[in-house]
């Protein structure tokens, strides 16, 4: 299977960070947002090599795992595991 070089795929990776900036400060998370785009514009600005790529692909990763916590009241989602003992009819969801 062929990759891209980091060439190919920095612009790509740079512009859904920015996308995800966008999203943030329209949320209010002006200082956030712009922690975000200032680390990935360091990384954007230097070489596009295989670091820079990781870097991005870093600070991607990052902003989508705490915008899902965001999302979820600070509590960060995990997945499902099976039952432990039987369900009761009736749940109990935190507010």
């Amino acid at each position: 299977m062929e990759t891209n070089s980091p060439a190919e795929e920095l612009p790509a990776l740079y512009r859904a960070i920015l996308d995800r900036v966008a999203e943030m400060e329209a949320a209010g998370e002006r200082a956030a947002a712009a922690r975000l785009r200032s680390d990935a514009t360091d990384a954007y600005s230097r070489a596009w090599d295989e670091r820079a790529r990781r870097r991005l692909e870093s600070l991607l990763r990052r902003s989508d795992r705490d915008a899902d916590t965001e999302r979820h009241g600070g509590r960060v989602r995990r997945p499902v595991a099976a039952p432990r003992r039987a369900m009761t009819t009736r749940e109990h969801y935190p507010s």
